[in-house]
Formats: C-alpha cells, structure tokens, sequence
C-alpha cells in the first residue's frame, strides 16, 4: 500500500518496495488460488462445491441442459425486464408474499435503491443497522456516499439489536435494516419471539423494516416459519441468488406494489436496467427449483458437521478453538482457531492435495486485529450430507497434523 509521497515522481516503470510487495503478495495469491481451485476440482470428498470453482464451459453447458425444465426455451429472451426476468420477479414475490418484486443485477444496488425510497416516504435519511452488516462493511460506505443515507448502532454486540436496544436507542431513525442472518458474527440468527419484538419495537418508534435476506432462503428451519411469514414482517425485503442458490448473479427486491414501481424508476437510474439478463435468471428459477427444497437438509446436517469438528480438534488437543455458533443456525458456521491465517490456509491446501479432502478453504485474520486467530467460514451443501460426524473428526485429525 502507498501514500501519496511514495509515488510522486515515479514513472511507470519505477515502482517503490512497498508497491513492488505488494505485487509479489498478489503473485503469492494467485498461485495459493490456483492451487486451491486445482485441490478442490481433484478432491474426493467436499462439504460443499463452490461455484467459482467451475469453468465457464461447465456452468454454461449446466444452464443449458438444465433450462428447459424451469423455462420455455422457445420463448423470446427478456428485453430489459420483460420474459424471463419478468417469471422471476412474479415467483419471487409470490414465495415472500407481497404484491411486487422487481429484479437488480446486484444486491447492493437493490438494497441502494429500497432505503432511498423509504427515506423518501419517511423524510428521514437515517438507516438503524448492524455495525457488522454487509453495508457497513463491504460496500465501500455507498449508502452515504451515493444515496445520502446515514447510518446508526443501535448495539455493537455481535448479535442483531433486541427489542429495548431498538426502542431505546437515542436516535431517531426512518427505518430498521436487519440481516438476516448476520454473516460477520456467524450467520447468527435471532430466535423467532426476538425477531417479532424486534420489529414491533421499530414499529413503536414508527419506522419501517426492511430485511436484508441475501441468505433468507436458509432461515426458515431455524424460525420453523415458511418464507412470506418471516419476510411478512417487514415492508420489503431483499434476496440474492448466487450465494444460496447457486445461481449465476442478482437480486430481488419485493414490497408493496408502489414501492416497487418506484424501485424501477431508480435501478433505471442507478444503471440497473440491462438490456438482457436471461443467464441470471434462468439460473435463479434453476435456484429455486433444486436448491431451495434442499436448504433444510443442508441446515440439518451443519449440525451433525459442526460437532464433528469440535470433537475432531479436543481430540486432537488444539489449545483454543471456537466453533461460531455452536451449534449453526444456518447452513453456515465459523470456525476460530488459534494460528495465524497463512498457516490454517497452506495446512488445508495441503491437506486437500495430498488426501483429496478438503475440509476448510481460506483463513482470515480475526477481526479487530487479534494476534494469533483466524477465522473460516464453513458452508454444508449436497457434497457434505454424505460425512458423518466420524468422518469429520478424521479429517481434522488430518487437518492439524499438517499444523505442525
């Protein structure tokens, strides 16, 4: 990383040390990726198959042969929004039970474009939300920088806000954003009775709510409701496809049918109006024509995954270790350990290439700058279901021998 005094007066190829690091730790990247996306396609046994991991040829010709039995291939292609794109929408809103849905090529601008709208209607700017949220954290602060909207904490806990964090918070706010589940504390998810009062908190304070469900899909065996009860909640509520339901990319945003048609007038402005977007949606009804029926077994058998962990690295003496939550809400869990990131990593790595398991994937430092801990997060899918807890506790067995 430079500053500014770094780099006054070099020429194109002058480079300073650090600029020239850093382009050796992009080499070292690469090649770690590299290795890691060959381990993985050469593996035996997976917990989950991540789609980046597939050729281009693989997910087109997939497309392709699996279209037909969620669309009418003879039909025309979608020209900005109509067709294709149009079925989804419909679907959509239909699974969460409001009246609209309208279909974004990403969730940050879905979500960009919702709480612009409802600051509009409430004539207040400011969006209560989680510190670890995904705005906050991976958009680059665009609700301000680009929609003029503030943010406020109503707790830093790692945990969604409770009902009195809500109603107490010292702060007037326009409107409520919760995501659900939290990815950065550990896909947490509050229990049913606490996301009620939650929102009737917010209703209290006459705010709106507006869900961030880019993983709402996965939810509902936790709050054993069906979607349009959880998503009933709220007044509008956001979904992806690509991180659940293995589709290529995009979102929807559904609410009432004026917030919607509203939303349309601001994606165009936005840049969100494609001409054709066919690819994405096919792959979003494939979505939730195969994955979403499977998501509950998936979220079942993260339990049984999780435990096998915990067993495998007691069994194996590791002085710390911390598996976040205990047990998963979801279908998606962390794993804390005690080392440093590079370390975790090359030790998985190595473990996939010379066992064609693979167990863990990339490390991250811990948060906040923690000497000495990491982080990974651990997803279960079709591939996971056939490891037993047993199965689990060998493979970390595996993977901690390779630490030393």
């Amino acid at each position: 990383m430079t500053n500014e005094a770094d780099t006054t007066g070099a020429g194109p190829g002058d480079r300073s040390a650090d600029e020239q690091h850093g382009g050796e730790r992009d080499g070292d990247e690469q090649a770690r990726r590299q290795r890691r996306i060959a381990a993985m396609r050469g593996a035996d046994r997976v917990l989950a198959w991540p789609s980046a991991m597939a050729t281009l040829g693989e997910r087109l010709a997939a497309l392709a042969a699996g279209a037909g039995a969620v669309y009418d291939m003879d039909a025309p292609v979608d020209i900005y929004g109509d067709g294709v794109v149009a079925e989804l929408e419909q679907r959509v809103a239909g699974l969460l039970g409001f009246p609209a849905a309208a279909f974004f090529p990403t969730g940050t601008m879905a979500q960009q474009v919702a709480l612009r709208c409802w600051a509009g209607r409430t004539g207040d700017p400011v969006v209560a939300l989680h510190p670890m949220a995904h705005p906050e954290l991976h958009e680059r602060g665009a609700f301000g920088a680009v929609s003029g909207l503030r943010t406020v904490h109503p707790t830093s806990a790692p945990r969604l806000p409770t009902a009195a964090e809500v109603r107490d918070f010292e702060e007037p706010f326009g409107t409520l954003m919760l995501e659900l589940p939290l990815r950065d504390a550990g896909f947490l998810l509050p229990s049913w009775d606490e996301l009620v009062a939650v929102v009737g908190a917010a209703r209290e304070r006459d705010a709106v709510v507006h869900i961030d469900g880019a993983r709402l899909w996965e939810c509902a065996p936790h709050f054993g409701r069906g979607l349009a009860e959880i998503a009933g909640l709220a007044d509008s509520v956001y979904v992806s496809f690509y991180k659940s339901l293995d589709g290529l990319s995009g979102a929807v945003l559904a609410g009432p049918a004026s917030l919607i048609d509203e939303a349309r007038t601001w994606r165009h402005r936005y840049g969100g109006q494609l001409f054709q977007q066919y690819p994405a949606a096919l792959s979003a009804l494939l979505g939730l024509e195969r994955e979403l029926p499977r998501l509950a077994s998936y979220v079942a058998h993260a339990k049984v995954v999780a435990a096998g962990l915990a067993d495998g690295f007691r069994a194996a003496g590791v002085p710390w270790f911390r598996v976040n939550p205990e047990a998963p809400h979801t279908h998606q869990f962390q794993v804390w350990l005690p080392y440093e990131a590079d370390v975790l990593s090359e030790a998985a790595l190595v473990q996939a290439e010379e066992t064609g398991v693979v167990l863990f994937s990339r490390f991250h430092p811990a948060p906040g700058g923690v000497p000495g801990v990491s982080l990974t997060e651990v997803t279960v899918a079709e591939p996971g279901l056939a490891w037993s807890a047993e199965d689990v506790t060998e493979a970390v067995g595996e993977f901690v021998r390779r630490l030393s």
